[in-house]
C-alpha cells in the first residue's frame, strides 16, 4: 500500500475531529472565548492513539480549526519547533485554549522559553504580552534566580488595573505568585492587590480560590503552613 502522505492524514484526523464536534461543547466554549465543540477527554484520547508526530502537528496547526491546534499541540515534540516558529504560532493563537497549552505543553518545554518569555512580555499586542507574562509568573513560582521581583512588582502596580482583560490576568498571577512564594515580598504584593482591588468581586465557585490576589496569597500560604 502506498504510504499515507501527511497532507493525507491531516484531512483524515480532521474529518475525524469533526464527527467529535458537539454543538453544546461549542456553545460553552464561545462563551469563554474558544472556538471548537470537540470534548477534551476525547481529543486527548485521539492524541494518545497517534502518538507524537511533528509533520503531522505542524499540518493540523495550519488549517487554524481550534479542535485541530489544540490536537497539533498534544501530538508535536515542542523542542523541535524554532524560536521565530513559536513567536508566529502564538500570533495566530487567538483563543484562551490554543494559547493555555501551546504556552504550557509547549513553550515551557523549548530551549526558546526565556528568549521569548522577554519578547514577548514587553509586546504591545496585549494577548502576546500576557504569554510573556504567563511565562514570568512560571518562572517565579519554578526558577526566579535572576528575576528582579521588586522591578516586576513595580510594573504590576503601575500597569494592572488598566490592563485588558487576558493579560491583567497573567499579571494578577504573577502578583499572586511573588506573594506566595517569595515571603520577603509578600507584604508589598499584598498591599498592591489590596489598593487595586483587581478581580477583588470575581465569580468564584464553591471550593475554589479566589483569584483575588490576596485572597489567594493568604489561602496559599496558609495551605504550605498546614503542610509543613
Amino acid at each position: 500500500m502506498p504510504e499515507v502522505t501527511v497532507t493525507e492524514q491531516v484531512a483524515e484526523v480532521t474529518a475525524e475531529l469533526a464527527a467529535l464536534e458537539d454543538p453544546k461543547i461549542r456553545r460553552v466554549n464561545e462563551r469563554h472565548g474558544d472556538d471548537h465543540g470537540v470534548n477534551l477527554t476525547g481529543l486527548r484520547a485521539v492524541a494518545k492513539r497517534l502518538g507524537t508526530q511533528q509533520e503531522l502537528a505542524r499540518g493540523l496547526w495550519a488549517t487554524g480549526d481550534g479542535a485541530a491546534r489544540l490536537l497539533a499541540l498534544l501530538v508535536c515534540r515542542p523542542r523541535e519547533f524554532g524560536r521565530d516558529e513559536l513567536d508566529a504560532m502564538l500570533r495566530a493563537a487567538r483563543t484562551p485554549k490554543v494559547q493555555d497549552w501551546l504556552i504550557g505543553y509547549v513553550v515551557k518545554k523549548s530551549p526558546h522559553a526565556e528568549e521569548l518569555r522577554r519578547a514577548w512580555s514587553a509586546d504591545p499586542d496585549p494577548l502576546v504580552a500576557s504569554a510573556g507574562w504567563a511565562l514570568t509568573a512560571d518562572r517565579v513560582a519554578t526558577k526566579p534566580e535572576g528575576l528582579d521581583l521588586a522591578a516586576l512588582l513595580d510594573v504590576i502596580e503601575a500597569q494592572l488595573r488598566d490592563a485588558p482583560d487576558r493579560l491583567q490576568w497573567a499579571m494578577n498571577t504573577c502578583l499572586a505568585r511573588i506573594g506566595i512564594d517569595h515571603a520577603d515580598y509578600r507584604a508589598r504584593a499584598l498591599d498592591i492587590g489590596e489598593r487595586l482591588e483587581v478581580l477583588k468581586d470575581y465569580p468564584t465557585s464553591p471550593g475554589c480560590t479566589s483569584p483575588y490576589a490576596p485572597v489567594w496569597i493568604t489561602e496559599m500560604v496558609r495551605r504550605q503552613h498546614d503542610g509543613a
